[in-house]
């Protein structure tokens, strides 16, 4: 099962909804920063943002993730856009980051902070965030009450956890921030720059594992995933948070 999972996602561009448009959005909401900001991308993934983050900035990036396939495949694009002086990659849990505390002027994480817990992730990586530093996290988020039965059971089971955006907003003064902004990132970056080439992957695989009853029906819960945002997207998704760290 996990063998036909990592072939599913290996290799496409981003593990999460997001695009270029929303980081960039997201990143302008930042003001006052200084001329190189410290930045740290937790669950960075195959790296699409952090790539992007080093479009929008001339800061250092420090790109984390546990999964050595994903910050291999970014170091070659780090090296391919000559960008080694201000990418870096560090393998390493977001449970337990081992970094000086007060280093970073901006915490990133996009489509990744559910893993920690929206909550518990704010509160635990703090303490990396300068004086008045910010954070930026994309969550999964619930946009409309009473969402139909179909839609209800899946995210039940798929995240328990989700809030939605007042439960998120009161979460985020608990934890010791002030909102700066946020926004809900448009369908097209759900269907187009992460379904899309999920889709075409599942497709192809299709084929080869057709006599693999273990391998369809989990191409068929990557179908299930899609339709059912195609369907119910009026009633979830990924909001961009960005925030400062009160005081």
């Amino acid at each position: 099962m996990a063998d036909i999972f990592f072939e599913i996602h290996a290799d496409n561009p981003r593990e999460g909804p997001g695009d270029y448009a929303s980081t960039r959005r997201a990143f302008l909401a930042l003001k006052n920063l200084p001329g190189k900001p410290a930045i740290l991308d937790i669950g960075c993934g195959p790296g699409k943002q952090t790539l992007d983050l080093a479009q929008l900035t001339q800061g250092s990036i420090t790109a984390v993730d546990n999964h050595q396939p994903y910050l291999t495949r970014l170091d070659k694009m780090v090296i391919s856009r000559r960008l080694q002086k201000r990418v870096r990659t560090v393998k390493a849990d977001m449970f337990s980051l081992n970094f000086a505390p007060g280093s970073f002027d901006i915490i990133w994480s996009e489509g990744a902070i559910y893993i920690i817990g929206f909550e518990q992730g704010l509160v635990a990586w703090k303490k990396f965030l300068k004086l008045k530093g910010y954070i930026v996290v994309s969550e999964l988020t619930r946009l409309k009450a009473n969402p139909p039965q179909e839609a209800k059971e899946f995210w039940e089971g798929a995240y328990p956890a989700m809030h939605d955006t007042a439960g998120n907003l009161a979460i985020i003064a608990r934890a010791g921030y002030s909102l700066v902004e946020h926004f809900t990132l448009p369908e097209s970056a759900w269907l187009e720059e992460y379904y899309g080439p999920l889709q075409a992957k599942v497709e192809k695989l299709k084929p080869k594992y057709k006599n693999d009853p273990a391998a369809l029906k989990v191409l068929a819960a990557e179908d299930f995933e899609r339709n059912s945002y195609q369907k119910y997207s009026a009633y979830y998704g990924y909001v961009f948070y960005i925030m400062k760290q009160a005081g």
